[in-house]
């Protein structure tokens, strides 16, 4: 390049800038008639992301009045009639984040109609009193900007159902926060709150509570009047405990509460919807076994990092315990129960001073424990369930046992076959969870198609199924399916339309190939196969490539002889178990790094 050339480019550069802030008529051109056009056809408006110091004026009068642009209403009004005044929209969407604002003016006030206002990502410092006459006002975002306090006003909001006021600097909140009644969603995470308001026990419609990452020290005790949370998060703050009450909160479905300075668990019972307990990194030194017998439905207890030093027998009543995390904590023993809960696929034990396991059967991962933990009751167990009739009148649970827990619990009974009449009462007691695991039945009962518009999750695992009927193309709301320890060596095509199928299980079958019907299964996000026969994976947007959901991948202990590297592009992998195969890479040291490092190594491995 000529060097006047190069001159000539630097101070062309520095004349104009690639990052500058924006003076107000720079700021005011962003908003132009093709914009402010569309903003009243539509009802939305999306200035997301212009590098705005300040709000364009022009962006106050639309509101519908008569002060709107004329301008623009004029242009509109020469053209057809689709552009006519009359089809002419108020501003109800409005999006203004990810720009430099630094306030709002108080004209505000003028857009009256607004249902959404998304404002975060900005450097607000403060809210106009004006935010208050936007009382139609249904979702509000403020995340990520610099509040410290609301205006009084604000609580004028009655319609607002979601608020997010995460990652600012309020060290508290204002006790009017109640008079928020409709709030359904509320996240104020990443704040410096050291206590929250008394009044939000009368946030009686609220679903979701995030607070994670603030310096909360108690909870007030009106929080369990909040009768219709599903989901509360308090991670990373320093709790001492818990409300002693917690089964008030009747409708919960998750609990977060890690990383916190919680000495022991409170009484769930009342929390008979209680699906997930995340409580790690927390000084918990027992299991009370009334927590055991409380929580039919719990699924995820996540108990690693603590102090625990011994598991009670009760726990083998966490029926639907699927995934249960010990790891780190001072456990010497294991108890043999743990083998009974059928649901188990995921137990971690690491960090434990176990010496009733020996460490390389630990390190074999969970079926190999659980089967290590049957042994233990040897031959005099297996005699007791041999003399058991097929159809004793105990064997099954009554409808009003079924309809306490919306659950059909059949397992470990060594039957060869199970009347139709206990589906029918199943159906009748509404069941969405059916357990009939660890029996003799060749062929999954017919009676089982009774309830194919309830059930949500069905174990079918160590039985000698050797495929599955065809009315499973029936259940139209399946999430779970356990096949595992069975003799299957393929699924039929119907397998392929269980659409809301999330989580698949066919782990110790007699699988060669991955069945194609799995690749239909776009919504899954588990998929366990070890312990089978496979021979390849296929990560092409025809195979695993074509899950875009896929979280989770378990292909342990198979005959996979090659690892192919665009298995490494599969973004939302998580959870990788590919060990016990008979491929040369990548090597033992890699795999046992975890899923990280297997996915980079595979990565690079891509030709460019």
């Amino acid at each position: 390049m000529k060097p006047h050339v190069a001159r000539s480019r630097i101070r062309q550069q520095q004349l104009n800038p690639v990052f500058h802030w924006q003076n107000k008529e720079e700021d005011d051109k962003v908003l132009s008639k093709v914009k402010i056009k569309q903003a009243l056809k539509t009802g939305t408006l999306n200035l997301s992301g212009q590098g705005l110091a300040t709000v364009p004026e022009k962006l106050w009068n639309l509101s519908g009045s008569d002060d709107c642009d004329k301008d623009v209403r004029y242009d509109l009004d020469r053209t057809n009639d689709e552009e006519s005044w009359w089809n002419q929209k108020t501003l109800t969407n409005l999006d203004l984040s990810s720009n430099a604002l630094t306030s709002i003016s108080e004209n505000v006030r003028n857009l009256a109609d607004l249902t959404v206002l998304n404002l975060q990502d900005n450097a607000l410092t403060a809210l106009p009193e004006g935010i208050g006459c936007l009382t139609k006002l249904i979702k509000l975002t403020l995340s990520r900007n610099k509040l410290t306090e609301l205006p009084e006003s604000f609580f004028n909001l009655k319609e607002l159902k979601q608020l997010n006021l995460s990652h600012n600097e309020f060290a508290e909140i204002h006790s009017n926060v109640s008079d928020l009644i409709m709030l359904e969603v509320l996240d104020i995470s990443f704040n410096s709150l050291n206590s929250l308001p008394g009044g939000i026990g009368f946030l009686v419609r609220l679903q979701q509570l995030t607070l994670n990452n603030n310096r909360l020290v108690e909870l007030p005790n009106d929080i369990v009047n909040l009768r219709n949370l599903h989901k509360m998060e308090l991670t990373k703050n320093d709790l001492k405990l818990l409300p002693p009450v917690m089964g008030e909160l009747r409708k919960l479905e998750c609990l977060y509460v890690q990383h916190n300075d919680i000495g022991e668990l409170p009484d769930f019972t009342g929390c008979d919807a209680l699906k997930e307990l995340h409580i790690s990194n927390n000084f918990i030194k027992s299991i009370p076994a009334d927590f055991c017998e409380n929580l039919p439905q719990l699924k995820v207890l996540d108990l690693r990092d603590n102090k625990i030093e011994k598991l009670p027998d009760e726990i083998s009543m966490l029926a639907s315990l699927t995934r249960l995390d010990l790891s780190n904590n001072s456990i010497s023993s294991l108890p043999s129960c743990l083998s009974t809960l059928a649901h188990l696929v995921s137990l971690q034990v690491d960090g434990n001073p176990i010496r009733s396991i020996r460490r390389d059967i630990i390190q074999c991962g969970t079926q190999r424990i659980l089967k290590t933990l049957r042994d233990r009751d040897g031959p005099g167990q297996q005699r007791q369930e041999q003399v058991k009739t097929p159809f004793e009148e105990s064997t099954f649970p009554d409808v009003y046992q079924m309809k306490k827990g919306r659950s059909m619990i059949v397992s470990n009974k060594n039957l060869i076959d199970i009347p139709e009449q206990v589906f029918l009462d199943a159906m009748e007691a509404s069941v969405y969870n059916i357990d009939i695991s660890k029996n003799k039945l060749a062929d999954v009962p017919a009676g089982l198609a009774n309830l194919a518009n309830l059930l949500t999750e069905l174990n079918l695992s160590f039985n000698a199924l050797k495929t599955v009927p065809s009315f499973f193309s029936q259940f139209d709301r399946i999430s779970y399916l356990n096949l595992s320890n069975n003799l299957i060596s393929d699924l039929p095509e119907v397998v392929g339309l269980l659409v809301t199928l999330r989580e698949l299980n066919v782990a110790n079958n007699q699988l060669k190939h991955i069945p194609a019907c799995v690749y239909e299964l776009k919504g899954l996000e588990i998929l366990l196969a070890r312990d089978n026969k496979i021979e390849e994976i296929d990560a092409t947007g025809q195979g695993l490539g074509g899950l875009p959901r896929l979280s989770t991948l378990d292909l342990a202990n198979n005959n996979i002889k090659q690892v192919p590297p665009i298995l490494g592009l599969l973004k939302n992998i998580t959870t990788l178990d590919i060990i016990g195969n008979g491929f040369r890479q990548p090597r033992h040291q890699i795999l046992e790094k975890g899923t990280e490092s297997i996915m980079a190594y595979l990565r690079d491995r891509i030709p460019n």
